[in-house]
C-alpha cells in the first residue's frame, strides 16, 4: 500500500499486511491456496471500496501527496520538452511550468501547475498559487502556440487560495481575466485536464478549452469544501457535507455537462500506479488531439464559444 494511508484504505491495508505475513510463512510451508484466496478477497474489497467512494474521499485522493503532478506527466507522457520562461514584462513565475514538447510525434505547447517534493519526506508540497507573472507567461506561451500552429495542453492542479485585498498580487485579476479572454479565442486546438485539484479562479483561467477533461478522482470548483463549510455552517467540521452539496468531482460535472469527459484512473487512484496513469492519459490525449486536428479552426472556435455560452443556462 502506498503511504501515507487514507482512513478508508485501512481494511485493504490490513489484508495486504496479512498476505505479506503469509508469504513469509509460506517459505516454510505451502500456503499458496490460502494466499490466493486472501488475494481474491483483497481485490474484491479494493474494487468495492473504490467504486463507492464519497465525494470527500475522492477529494482526499486528489490531494494525496504521492499523486503524480504536472511535472511527472510532462516527463512521462511527452518527449523533447523544452521549458520556456518569463512573461516578457516583469519576470518569471516558477509555479507555472510550460514549453514546447511532442506527444506521439505531434508538436504541442504544454502547461501545468508546478509542485515540488520535500527532500526530507519525499512527498509533494502543494502547488504554489500562480502570480500575475505566471498567468502572463501562460498567455504568452499560448499565443506562441497559436503563431506556430501547435495545439495547447494545460494540466491543472492547484489548491484553493482565498484572495484578500491586503495580499492580492498586483495585476493578478487583470492577468487572469486576460488569460480567460485569450483562451476563448485562441486559434489553435486546446485541451485542459484537471489532474488533481482545480480550485478557484487560478484553475478556471486554464480551463477554457475545446476539451475539458478530468481525472476520475480529481475535483474542480471555485471554492474548496473547507471554505464552503466555514462560510455556510461556520465550521470546518461540515466539510464532508459541503463536498456532497457542492458536487465538485468529475462524475458530477460530467452529469452537469460542465466537462467533456472523465479519464479513468488505476484502481485506488493515480498515486498507486503512476506508470498506468501515464499510459491512460497519454492514450486519451493522443485520441483527442487527432480528433481536434481534423477540425478547421473556424469550426473549433464556433464550437468552443457555443459550449461555454451554453453553461449555466436553466430551462424549465
Amino acid at each position: 500500500m502506498t503511504k501515507p494511508i487514507l482512513d478508508f484504505e485501512q481494511p485493504i491495508v490490513q489484508l495486504e499486511e496479512k498476505i505479506a505475513e503469509m508469504r513469509e510463512i509460506g517459505k516454510a510451508i505451502d500456503l499458496r491456496k490460502e494466499i490466493a484466496e486472501l488475494e481474491r478477497r483483497t481485490d474484491n474489497l479494493r474494487k468495492e471500496i473504490y467504486s463507492n467512494l464519497t465525494r470527500w474521499q475522492r477529494i482526499q485522493i486528489a490531494r494525496h501527496p504521492l499523486r503524480p503532478n504536472s511535472v511527472d506527466f510532462i516527463k512521462n507522457i511527452f518527449t523533447d520538452f523544452i521549458e520556456l520562461s518569463g512573461d516578457r514584462v516583469s519576470g518569471n513565475d516558477a509555479s507555472i511550468i510550460g514549453g514546447i514538447a511532442k506527444i506521439s510525434g505531434i508538436s504541442v505547447v504544454v502547461l501545468g501547475n508546478r509542485k515540488t517534493k520535500d527532500k526530507k519526506t519525499n512527498l509533494y508540497k502543494p502547488a504554489q498559487i500562480p502570480s500575475a507573472e505566471g498567468f502572463r507567461k501562460a498567455t504568452r506561451l499560448m499565443k506562441l502556440a497559436e503563431r506556430m500552429a501547435k495545439p495547447v495542453i494545460s494540466l491543472i492542479d492547484v489548491p484553493y487560495n482565498a484572495s484578500y485585498p491586503e495580499n492580492d498580487d498586483p495585476g493578478l485579476a487583470n492577468a487572469i481575466s486576460n488569460q480567460l479572454a485569450e483562451m476563448s479565442v485562441l486559434q489553435t486546438p486546446t485541451i485542459s485536464v484537471v489532474i488533481g485539484e482545480g480550485a478557484s479562479a487560478t484553475a478556471m483561467a486554464l480551463s477554457i478549452a475545446d476539451r475539458l477533461l478530468m481525472l476520475e478522482n480529481s475535483w474542480f470548483s471555485i471554492v474548496s469544501p473547507e471554505k464552503a463549510a466555514e462560510t455556510l455552517w461556520g465550521s470546518l467540521d461540515f466539510k464532508e457535507q459541503a463536498a456532497e452539496a457542492m458536487k465538485p468531482i468529475a462524475r458530477d460535472l460530467l452529469n452537469l455537462s460542465l466537462i467533456d469527459d472523465i479519464v479513468p484512473e488505476p484502481v485506488g487512484g493515480a498515486h498507486r500506479n503512476h506508470k498506468m496513469m501515464f499510459e491512460i492519459l497519454k492514450k486519451k490525449l493522443i485520441a483527442e488531439l487527432k480528433d481536434l486536428r481534423r477540425e478547421k479552426i473556424e469550426k473549433l472556435l464556433k464550437k468552443r464559444h457555443e459550449k461555454f455560452f451554453a453553461k449555466g443556462v436553466w430551462r424549465e
